[in-house]
């Protein structure tokens, strides 16, 4: 890779026109890099599964990576309500009011991917039914998968006609999960498509008060073991690596800020036999066990209940009453911005006849992680992350094995745009690159992110750019690209997005 700060000729370039949406997204990577409370929802219940009220911050223990920690806020929620209370000396969570009620955000993702037209639309129908349920205060969001783009159906809202029209246009939509069932590819790869698809929905939708929660409607996942030690793998679905990777993107972004999963087996019960040799009798087959298994680590890891067989049926309304009591805790940790995972445990001391279900983790998030997630997020959803000023040219493709090349590529970088600070007799500043590509199928190459450093011996003048050199390496055919640029000291992102064709 070659670095150059001063303009170059460009010959033999191909560029062609960005599509699709063009407004920048949300500024979702400053809210989400600047999270500072781990937000900790507890569900407390006896042994017979009743809800248990009138708990106070006193009768809770909270331990990170096994030491305990202060809890900073608390509130809690019954029957969709804040409760007041003194306090005991720690603060109530500054987005809810004592006495006024705690709306839950519905985030709605349907993976069409692996959808079956039959199933997807007997839940949306069943969806549709339950919104009666909901509060005044409740809002949903309805987002599609296609394995190639994320649609927004809808935006937050209570709004029954517009959430009604937004399942109306989920019905219309295009299920992929018979063509999913003759495609001979990698089903660990699809899967992740997926995960990430739920990734970027989950950052992008996450900047709304009370309570949040995901319902997944999924048709096919592989799992991990039953002992949640991530080693077995479901041979007969092509999905040969561990679950706890493969999910692990989406349940860290879901305890980051905040999101509780409730994810929806849509295929339900579909049990088919086998011998157990050692006792003659019938023994289910593994990919049934496997897709149950995937999604109660999912729920397990974010606090929430997986909706398989009988509660499919019931999604949202079971979702609904499961989050309308249950106690609110927050911490301000230490942070360290490097990556680190960290366990979170919930007890009550000497209440052993009480259970509690929570979140299990949160990860103190690189920026440089941040903004790959946001970079990956946007190119899901068609946009732009920030200011639409950097230039993209491509230069004459040479191959690189079967169906592969690499793409000379050169991004023209406004240093007007960016801050620079005089250290050591140089105008500096090391911003991080990020730059991904995917075809009409959903494949996407390896992000190529790297750090590079702006030297300048004096103060740039006005319009002047600096130049980056790298190659792309591509498949054949057509491909949607994405370029951004990270300045971590002005928090500025520069980007730029558009197709190319190796061709």
């Amino acid at each position: 890779m070659k670095r150059y700060a001063f303009p170059i000729a460009i010959l033999l370039l191909t560029v062609l026109p960005a599509t699709g949406q063009e407004e920048p997204l949300p500024d979702l990577f400053t809210d989400v890099l600047d999270v500072r409370v781990v937000n900790v929802e507890v569900v407390v219940a006896d042994r017979d599964g009743n809800r248990v009220q009138g708990l106070h911050a006193s009768d809770f223990e909270l331990l990170v990576d096994g030491k305990p920690v202060p809890i900073d806020y608390f509130t809690e929620v019954d029957g969709g309500r804040a409760v007041a209370w003194d306090g005991d000396g720690v603060g109530n969570v500054p987005s809810l009011r004592p006495d006024e009620p705690v709306g839950t955000n519905f985030l709605v993702f349907i993976d069409e991917l692996f959808a079956i037209r039959r199933q997807r639309d007997g839940f949306l129908s069943r969806l549709e039914r339950d919104l009666a349920l909901l509060n005044p205060s409740d809002q949903v969001a309805i987002v599609a998968f296609d394995g190639y783009n994320v649609t927004r159906l809808t935006d937050w809202t209570n709004s029954g006609d517009k959430i009604g029209d937004a399942i109306q246009r989920a019905r219309e939509r295009k299920a992929l999960g018979l063509m999913r069932m003759l495609d001979l590819g990698d089903r660990t790869d699809q899967i992740r498509r997926t995960v990430m698809a739920a990734t970027a929905s989950i950052r992008s939708l996450a900047d709304v008060p009370g309570r949040k929660v995901m319902l997944l409607l999924v048709e096919t996942f592989c799992s991990p073991s039953r002992s949640w030690e991530f080693s077995s793998f479901w041979e007969d679905g092509n999905c040969r690596e561990s679950a706890g990777n493969l999910y692990e993107p989406l349940v860290t972004a879901a305890n980051r800020v905040g999101y509780t999963i409730y994810p929806v087996d849509m295929a339900g019960l579909r049990p088919t036999f086998g011998i157990d040799p050692a006792t003659g009798g019938l023994l289910p087959d593994n990919p049934e066990i496997a897709q149950e298994a995937a999604l109660w680590f999912l729920a397990h890891e974010t606090g929430g209940k997986p909706m398989i067989n009988f509660y499919r049926k019931v999604a949202l309304a079971e979702t609904a009453v499961d989050t309308r009591s249950f106690y609110w805790l927050g911490f301000n940790p230490q942070r360290g911005a490097n990556d680190a995972l960290h366990d979170i445990e919930v007890r009550l001391p000497g209440r052993r006849d009480l259970r509690v279900r929570s979140r299990q983790h949160y990860r103190d998030m690189s920026r440089s992680t941040e903004f790959t997630l946001l970079v990956e997020g946007s190119l899901m959803f068609g946009g732009l992350p920030g200011k639409n000023v950097l230039e993209v040219h491509f230069g004459t493709p040479r191959k690189a094995g079967f169906r592969k090349f690499l793409v000379p590529t050169w991004v023209t970088i406004p240093v007007d745009d960016l801050t620079l600070l005089p250290i050591d007799g140089q105008w500096t500043n090391d911003v991080e690159f990020r730059i991904s590509v995917v075809d009409r199928y959903g494949d996407r190459s390896k992000n190529l992110g790297t750090r590079i450093p702006i030297r300048y011996s004096e103060a740039p003048l006005p319009g002047e750019t600096f130049v980056y050199e790298t190659e792309l390496p591509i498949r054949r055919g057509m491909h949607r690209f994405l370029a951004a640029l990270y300045d971590p000291l002005s928090g500025e992102i520069l980007a730029r997005g558009g197709t190319v064709d190796p061709r």
